[in-house]
């Protein structure tokens, strides 16, 4: 039996062909009925054979003109509504008003008054009938699916919420194999006992109620279907779930759902990304297209997991042409071929080089001709740079001011610079060259617009924190620890971090790309900072786990450079306000441009030579705010030389 039913397909609809055969069958069927019982109350007399012809072809003709006008056949019967039977109900009135019509000019005769009750049994008749066949196949539709559906073991969920949407994934999932959606989920008892789309509303208050649901009911899962419902959540039903042991999923957005499925890789477990986030920022996107349209977009660091994103949503804008320039052989390779499937008839370019080369990068920029550079290559970690910073200079500090110079040389229109919190006060060197980046540019932008250096190019300067998930970040490294079963290992029980996505960092990128007016560094609202070590714990609870008894959290004690807190970055005392409401701008100290040139060019030199000593001292110098944490480093801060003195 289970075979026969695997061979029907129930995720393919009933041809609107065989409903119309079946609608006008029922139709003139109930026509038929109505005439027998005619006869049987009547008189066989009365029924002469002109008037059966013309009640019988009436019957089929007008049925015909009313299903095709409104197009009852058309509608999905499974997903009916009131509206489809209120228009069922229309097509049957408008038959049986021409069949009278008929009849009454002349068809039926002397006997017309007498067929009346026969005509209202037909109408009544017609109607029940095509009403009880779409139950029926209704009916025989859930009993084929509910038989699949226990023959694969589909996961029983519920779904959170009584919305709009919620309420669709109801219609979405009733082909999955996977899912079997067995009711919905409140918070509180004002629903209780109610029904919506034939399925049970259930509540919580207490972990008791998820309990009873997860042992007594054979719930499996909730199913969230937005996630600003399940960061609402996430301190009381999720952990709840957690604690049960019952899996936490997240619906798909709308462009995972195709032809009215769930793919099957779409609803998946919730991840702490999902948490952490926020509402959707809302962006100029208009002005931001016009300012990007028909342009040629060049992005450093491409294969970066800010330079990929940027590369994602600069496709979108209808660009003429977009550079990627990365010197990452494989994840250049990737991009590439994400962006040559996604977007077939947008112009992708490759070119693999490093901003440290300038012959390189003098190809890239006289070839193609950019007018807009996002410059996103960079190194970022912070102890790998603490051990290595000559390299950190040259990466981002001399490649920089590379870049930099290429775009005022290859007339670039905008040149966008991606920062980093880091650079605010910095404690360690990564941080450290970023400034000196943002020193480097600013400086140069503001002399071209004093005219003491010839050029049209505006330079931007954009500052943000962590990125969720970004490459070799603390939430990969923890899944990572996770999946190995332990430990997580946290540098401090107090250190704090604030982060933003990777699509939200990149759209606040392009938002403050188009409305800045001149040299200008831009600085991003965080949100809430959060405490690593509670990240750390979420995770594994979400991994249905229990911390210290299936994984341990390890405190290995701050690294080198590294801060216990972040700086606030949009402080209404060191910011001015924007028409974003997210976005600010940094107040933040002016240098000459000579100065700064000098400073790059010695701090280069410099680090060629690997005279690291001299060059941390430079640095010290020019970013006087520099005070190294934890690192071998701090000997050099002026404070220390003048204890030792």
């Amino acid at each position: 039996m289970y075979r026969i039913i695997e061979k029907l397909r129930l995720d393919h609809y009933v041809s609107s062909r065989l409903i119309l055969a079946l609608d006008l069958l029922i139709s003139v069927g109930a026509s038929i009925i109505s005439l027998l019982l005619a006869s049987a109350l009547l008189g066989r007399e009365i029924l002469t054979w002109r008037l059966v012809g013309w009640w019988l072809g009436g019957s089929w003709f007008f049925s015909w003109i009313a299903f095709v006008l409104l197009q009852t056949h058309k509608s999905i019967i499974r997903h009916a509504t009131l509206r489809e039977l209120a228009r069922l109900g229309v097509a049957v009135f408008f038959k049986s008003i021409w069949i009278a019509i008929l009849l009454a000019s002349g068809a039926a005769g002397p006997v017309f008054p007498a067929i009346w009750g026969a005509l209202l049994f037909d109408f009544l008749l017609t109607l029940s009938a095509l009403i009880v066949m779409r139950v029926a196949m209704v009916v025989f539709y859930d009993l084929l699916k509910n038989s699949r559906q226990r023959h694969h073991k589909c996961q029983r969920i519920l779904i959170y919420g009584t919305g709009d949407k919620g309420v669709s994934l109801v219609t979405q999932l009733q082909n999955s194999q996977e899912y079997q959606v067995v009711g919905f989920l409140t918070y509180g008892k004002r629903l209780k006992n109610h029904m919506l789309a034939d399925l049970p509303v259930y509540y919580f208050e207490t972990e008791e109620n998820i309990k009873y649901l997860h042992n007594r009911k054979d719930i499996d899962a909730i199913l969230f279907a937005h996630v600003r419902e399940a960061r609402e959540e996430q301190e009381r039903l999720i952990h709840y779930c957690t604690e049960c042991n019952l899996k936490v999923l997240i619906a798909p957005s709308i462009d995972e759902v195709v032809d009215g499925k769930v793919q099957k890789q779409a609803i998946r477990e919730i991840k702490i990304e999902d948490l952490l986030g926020r509402e959707e920022i809302r962006i100029s996107m208009d002005e931001i297209i016009a300012n990007f349209r028909g342009k040629t977009i060049m992005v450093t660091g491409a294969a970066g997991s800010i330079g990929s994103e940027l590369c994602r949503q600069l496709a979108t804008f209808g660009i003429k042409e977009l550079v990627l320039f990365d010197n990452a052989e494989t994840p250049m390779h990737n991009i590439r071929l994400e962006l040559e499937d996604r977007f077939p008839n947008r112009k992708f370019i490759p070119v693999i080089g490093d901003v440290r080369m300038i012959p390189r990068l003098d190809f890239a920029f006289r070839t193609y001709r950019p007018q807009v550079v996002f410059h996103a290559a960079a190194y970022k970690h912070v102890p790998l740079m603490e051990e290595n910073p000559c390299e950190a200079v040259l990466a981002n500090v001399a490649g920089s001011r590379n870049v930099a110079d290429k775009c005022i040389e290859y007339d670039v229109e905008k040149m966008v610079m991606i920062s980093t919190d880091k650079a605010v006060n910095p404690t360690n060197i990564m941080g450290c060259t970023k400034r000196l980046a943002e020193i480097y540019v600013q400086s140069l932008g503001l002399a071209i617009e004093a005219g003491k250096v010839k050029g049209k190019t505006k330079f931007v300067t954009t500052r943000f924190g962590n990125v969720l998930g970004s490459n070799g970040s603390v939430i990969p490294r923890f899944r990572e620890q996770i999946a190995k079963g332990g430990p997580v290992t946290v540098t401090h029980p107090d250190i704090t971090r604030f982060f933003m996505t990777i699509p939200e960092a990149c759209r606040l990128v392009m938002e403050a790309a188009t409305m800045a007016t001149g040299t200008q560094i831009f600085v991003f609202d965080m949100g809430q900072s959060v405490k690593i070590a509670h990240l750390a714990k979420r995770m594994i609870e979400l991994a249905g786990l229990e911390v210290d008894k299936d994984i341990k959290i390890e405190y290995t004690g701050l690294r080198p450079g590294e801060k216990l807190y972040e700086e606030v970055l949009s402080n209404t005392e060191n910011t001015l306000p924007t028409s974003h409401d997210r976005i600010r701008i940094a107040k933040v100290r002016e240098y000459d441009y000579a100065d700064a040139l000098k400073a790059a060019q010695e701090l280069e030199e410099l680090s060629r030579a690997v005279i690291i000593p001299d060059m941390v001292r430079l640095m010290k110098k020019i970013v006087p705010e520099f005070k190294s944490k934890n690192s071998r480093f701090e000997v050099y801060d002026k404070k220390n030389i003048d204890e030792d003195c």
